[in-house]
């Protein structure tokens, strides 16, 4: 693993985020074999995602945020976590009223869903980069936290391309046209990484105000499409998930991050 440490900011995000994507298309994949998947194995992947990826805004961004010794902390912080917060708020909102497929109220929801899940993807992916790029500047991002924020998002990827694909599918579209839109929707993390990254690299001053804001854009995402989709098949496994995710990702910081 050193030679990836020894590598550039921007090229530690590229590798994460392909990842990232990496495991949405494998989520996808499935479509060319069946046109559903098991709602309990669904629920117990999404919460655990939502548990690594709560721990994650404060283990990989909200607390190396404050340690930059920025001045008025408090401020910066709040002020960037709200304003991610906010764009994931403005996005559902849009998305929601997307007066598309009109006539056909299955079509609609397949097209929102797949702007839904590919918008909500340039913060994770930027949040990614962010971390990456703190990771190679020494500004206080640990290598565990800033590759579990990473796992964290890929494994949360894997349903969101099942998300994607089966409804296509079931709603007629072709096997390969489904797992196409369905691994695209996660390829754009791989742009908000890198851009992430680099602007970190090339503006360290922004790195408070980055962190936070990626830490408020993934708090709205798990609040508002993780939780809720596991939570729906059953409470008890969701919490389950949802504890051993956060859980997973504490452990993991505090033992070699």
């Amino acid at each position: 693993m050193e030679w990836f440490y020894n590598l550039y900011g921007w090229q530690q995000a590229l590798i994460a985020t392909t990842f990232t994507w990496a495991l949405t298309a494998l989520g996808a994949l499935p479509v060319f074999f069946c046109k559903s998947v098991g709602k309990g194995a669904f629920s117990f992947m999404m919460s655990s995602a939502a548990g690594i990826m709560l721990a994650s805004t404060f283990f990989s961004l909200l607390m190396p945020a404050l340690e930059t010794g920025v001045n008025l902390a408090w401020l910066v912080l709040t002020s960037g976590f709200v304003l991610g917060g906010f764009l994931i708020i403005v996005t559902d909102i849009v998305t929601e009223k997307l007066n598309i497929f009109s006539d056909n109220t299955k079509k609609r929801r397949c097209a929102v869903m797949c702007a839904a899940v590919t918008i909500h993807n340039i913060p994770e992916g930027m949040a990614v980069g962010v971390a990456f790029g703190a990771l190679a500047g020494g500004s206080g991002v640990g290598a565990v936290a800033a590759i579990m924020l990473a796992v964290g998002i890929g494994i949360q990827n894997f349903p969101e391309g099942m998300c994607v694909a089966f409804p296509l599918r079931a709603n007629g579209m072709s096997r390969f046209k489904s797992f196409f839109i369905g691994q695209l929707s996660g390829a754009v993390e791989i742009i908000a990484g890198v851009t992430g990254a680099l602007a970190v690299t090339f503006a360290s001053g922004i790195l408070p105000y980055a962190l936070a804001f990626s830490a408020g854009a993934m708090i709205a995402v798990v609040c508002s499409e993780l939780i809720p989709e596991s939570f729906a098949e059953g409470k008890i496994r969701a919490t389950v998930g949802v504890i051993f995710g956060f859980a997973l990702m504490m452990v993991l910081d505090v033992a070699f991050g």
